[in-house]
């Protein structure tokens, strides 16, 4: 069972992944890799657009991130509590995002997804990034055939930081160290990812790097990368290094409320009740072993006498 009690010293351990809760996460994230690598697989002829087959996908996501969420709950013995810290950290991050959305990358949100990541574990982390995404599509006016694509995307991006190691003892500057560095490799996944997405919209107009449909996957993939270089390389690159000065010069400081609201929001209860209720009980069974005169004297034993001496 995952386990997100506190850890060595108190401190608060990213909430793990049960069964169910790997069972929802590995579906969702087949869906999203058909849906974003599909047209590399397409002939010519097949009419390639993911406008079309973008309503297809947010139906599927919505219905699949509820999922994430009852299975996270169900497999960590978790309460209201967390899905209710999750709205807030969504509201917060939809917020930043419009504050550099537009300008050369400058995202400060990633910073955000990813030490929420680190402190919510996968599975919450997942849902976290989709819904951030969600909400600030509705916030900015974004909301078009990309806008399930990118909460596949930010869910991936977050859920990726709650699979990070040392969730349970690294701590202080190496914790830090880590977390930027993955922001920094994630931003430029999370741009090459959405180029898969747009670039096929580019088919047919006979550039070095447009899609052609129909060709050789190796024959694609290469112009793609070419057409990231091209393309998006500098808002990749603004992304980057924001997730990285913000993790750096902040990420102690919410880190540490992060850790803070998730140990008063008392996601560990249920162990701790389990913990608290065994101590009980060994201590009654202390008493009973080690005090005297027994509750109920034996037969042929008078009270006020060791046994083994008869009256």
């Amino acid at each position: 069972m995952a386990d997100g009690g506190p850890g060595p010293g108190g401190a608060v351990r990213a909430i793990g992944l049960g069964p169910r809760s790997v069972a929802a996460l590995v579906l969702i994230t087949v869906i999203g890799v058909f849906a974003f690598g599909w047209p590399l697989l397409a002939d010519s002829a097949s009419g390639l657009a993911h406008s079309q087959d973008a309503p297809w996908l947010f139906a599927a996501l919505l219905p699949l991130l509820v999922g994430v969420v009852v299975a996270t709950i169900a497999d960590a013995g978790i309460d209201a509590k967390a899905v209710a810290m999750l709205g807030v950290l969504a509201a917060v991050g939809a917020a930043l995002r419009p504050l550099g959305a537009g300008t050369a990358g400058l995202e400060p949100m990633f910073f955000l997804m990813v030490l929420s990541g680190r402190v919510l574990g996968p599975g919450f982390g997942f849902v976290l990034g989709s819904v951030t995404m969600f909400a600030s599509a509705l916030l900015t006016g974004g909301v078009g055939p990309w806008m399930p694509f990118q909460m596949l995307a930010m869910g991936w991006f977050t859920m990726c930081a709650g699979l990070l190691p040392g969730a349970r003892r690294l701590r202080g500057r190496a914790e830090l160290l880590m977390l930027a560095g993955y922001g920094c490799a994630a931003a430029f996944a999370y741009g090459t990812v959405m180029n898969l997405q747009g670039w096929t919209y580019i088919g047919g107009l006979s550039t070095g790097i447009s899609f052609h449909p129909g060709d050789a996957v190796g024959a694609n993939l290469t112009r793609f990368f070419a057409y990231c270089a091209a393309t998006s390389l500098g808002w990749d690159l603004g992304r980057a290094a924001v997730t990285v000065v913000l993790t750096l010069a902040i990420g102690p400081t919410v880190l540490k409320a992060l850790r803070r609201a998730t140990r008063r929001a008392a996601f560990e209860a249920g162990a701790s009740f389990e913990a608290e209720a065994d101590s009980g009980a060994n201590e009654a069974a202390g008493a009973e072993e080690g005090s005297w005169p027994p509750a109920t004297p034996g037969a042929g034993v008078s009270p006020g006498r060791p046994p083994g001496r008869r009256s």
